[in-house]
C-alpha cells in the first residue's frame, strides 16, 4: 500500500512531497528510491513498490522536482540542469530521517540516471545512509568526492551506455579507478545493456539485465540493512 507523504527538509524550497510504500511494523529496512531525470512519475513509483514487496523494505520516493514531470528528453534535460543538487541532497537526508522516525533501523538509497548520481552523492554527504546502490549515473566532483565513501556501495552500469559525460564506459572506468584506488568497499556490475536498462518504459529496457541487477540490489540491501 502506497501513500503520499510530506518529508521535512532543509531545502530552501521547503518540505518535500513523496510516496511511501511498505509496513514499518513488518520490516525495519528503509530504502530511498531516487527518480530518473523525468521526475517522480508512475514508473519510479511502481519500481519502488516492487522493491518494497520483494525486499521487504519500507520505500520512500521523494519528489525532487516538486510536482514537475517531463515527457520528452528536452524537458527532462531542462529540469535536471535546473535542479538544486544541494537542495536535493537535503531532501534525501530528510527522507532518511523520516524513515528512521518511522522505526526503520537502517537506511539504504538507490537511484537511476540522475537518481544514480544522487545515490552516489548521498553515500558521501548523508551520514544517515548505511548502504548505496547507484544505477547509471555519476555525480560531478563538485557535488561529491566518491573517494570519501565509507559505506557499502553497489554500482550498476550498462556497457553500451551512450550518455557521454555522465555514465558512458569512459566515466564508468574513471569512477571505478577512483573507488579502487581509494579502497572503497564496493561491487561494480556492468551489464550487456545501455542506459536506463531497468526502466520498463524506456527503449533501453533490457529485461535480463534488469532482473539480474534488481536481484543483486535486493540481496545487497538485505545484507547491509540488517538491524
Amino acid at each position: 500500500m502506497s501513500k503520499n507523504v510530506t518529508i521535512p527538509s532543509e531545502n530552501k524550497q521547503g518540505d518535500c512531497p513523496g510516496v511511501l510504500t511498505g509496513d514499518p511494523a513488518k520490516t525495519k529496512r528503509g530504502l530511498i528510491v531516487l527518480q530518473e531525470w523525468w521526475g517522480m512519475n508512475q514508473q519510479i513509483q511502481d519500481e519502488a513498490a516492487d522493491l518494497a514487496s520483494r525486499g521487504p523494505f519500507v520505500t520512500l520516493v521523494p519528489d525532487l522536482y516538486r510536482g514537475k514531470l517531463a515527457t520528452d528528453n528536452e524537458e527532462a534535460g531542462h529540469l535536471m540542469n535546473n535542479l538544486d543538487w544541494e537542495g536535493a541532497i537535503q531532501d534525501i537526508q530528510g527522507c532518511a530521517k523520516y524513515l528512521l522516525n518511522l522505526g526503520c533501523k537502517k537506511i539504504g538509497v538507490t537511484g537511476f540516471c540522475m537518481g544514480g548520481a544522487l545515490a552516489f552523492a548521498s553515500a558521501v554527504r548523508v551520514p544517515e545512509i548505511n548502504a548505496s546502490a547507484p544505477f547509471y549515473g555519476i555525480p560531478g566532483e563538485a557535488i561529491a568526492d566518491v573517494t570519501k565513501i565509507k559505506i557499502p556501495l553497489q554500482c550498476h552500469f550498462g556497457k553500451n551506455d551512450n550518455v557521454v559525460g555522465f555514465s558512458s564506459p569512459v566515466e564508468q572506468e574513471a569512477v571505478r579507478k577512483k573507488l579502487d584506488n581509494a579502497k572503497v568497499k564496493h561491487e561494480f556490475h556492468v551489464y550487456d545493456a545501455g542506459h536506463a536498462f531497468t526502466n520498463t518504459t524506456s527503449p533501453g529496457f533490457h529485461k535480463e539485465s534488469c532482473d539480474l541487477a534488481l536481484g543483486r540490489l535486493i540481496k545487497f540491501m538485505n545484507e547491509n540493512l540488517q538491524a
